[in-house]
């Protein structure tokens, strides 16, 4: 079998199984798992799989840009901060995340919230300035220009202080085996503070994010209360997150 040809059954057993198995290839393709590895590091570094102990996973379609991300999938993303919106209850201490979905949800919370929220996303604090009942507190750190978002040691240490109700978070990433992922180290740090400083926290995720992975851990999906993704996503790829004690919030 030629080099293409084994890659091509690689990304189609991929997109069926939705992971592969460097021995199980081996073992199919009749070629060492020193081959199948160099497949997959040259098809990873093409930006077709994420590669992981073992095998590989889909990659997440999502894009390290925030100006980019912005046109990536509105009208999925516009369904998901909806029914995200809707989980905020009036008086709650909220930590909303940066990201293309939660600025979104900051702009459906109904006019009249009363609520704390916490977020270090600055084109968010910008939208929550103009709610009157909403009290915004912003965390500081360095500012990653490209992501338009606060990260570091600074921010980390800023949410100690807090333990919210809820925490709305935004991913590059949801697998249920590898768990919660995203492109940018910093930023895995933050998520993950924010995740420890709240009693639920539910990841915003729409359906192309979901059984794909990025290359930085957050956490194993069994420290998420909620999943919230659209209404039409099939329920047979929601059932593993089911499985592990997920809420499935879809917007109706």
């Amino acid at each position: 079998m030629l080099t293409a040809e084994r890659r091509q059954f690689i990304l189609e057993t991929l997109r069926r199984d939705g992971k592969v198995l460097s021995s199980q290839l081996s073992a199919d393709l009749h070629v060492s798992e020193d081959t199948i590895r160099r497949d997959l590091r040259d098809l990873a570094d093409s930006g077709l799989l994420q590669r992981v102990h073992g095998g590989a996973l889909p990659k997440s379609p999502t894009a390290y840009s925030y100006t980019t991300r912005q046109n990536q999938a509105p009208q999925a993303k516009e369904a998901v901060a909806k029914a995200a919106a809707k989980l905020i209850q009036p008086k709650q201490v909220v930590i909303l995340d940066s990201g293309t979905t939660t600025f979104l949800v900051a702009q459906h919370l109904p006019p009249d919230l009363e609520a704390t929220i916490i977020t270090n996303s600055p084109p968010i604090a910008t939208v929550l300035s103009n709610y009157a009942h909403i009290d915004v507190l912003v965390l500081g750190g360095r500012l990653n220009k490209e992501l338009r978002v606060a990260v570091g040691a600074a921010t980390i240490e800023a949410l100690q202080m807090f333990r919210a109700d809820l925490c709305l978070l935004g991913i590059a990433g949801l697998h249920p085996e590898l768990g919660i992922t995203v492109y940018d180290l910093e930023e895995a740090h933050v998520k993950r503070a924010m995740v420890a400083r709240a009693a639920e926290v539910a990841a915003l995720a729409s359906s192309e994010k979901l059984g794909t992975a990025a290359p930085y851990v957050i956490g194993q999906i069994g420290e998420l209360t909620h999943l919230v993704t659209e209404a039409t996503v099939d329920p047979r790829i929601l059932a593993p997150y089911q499985a592990a004690g997920l809420t499935i919030v879809q917007n109706s």
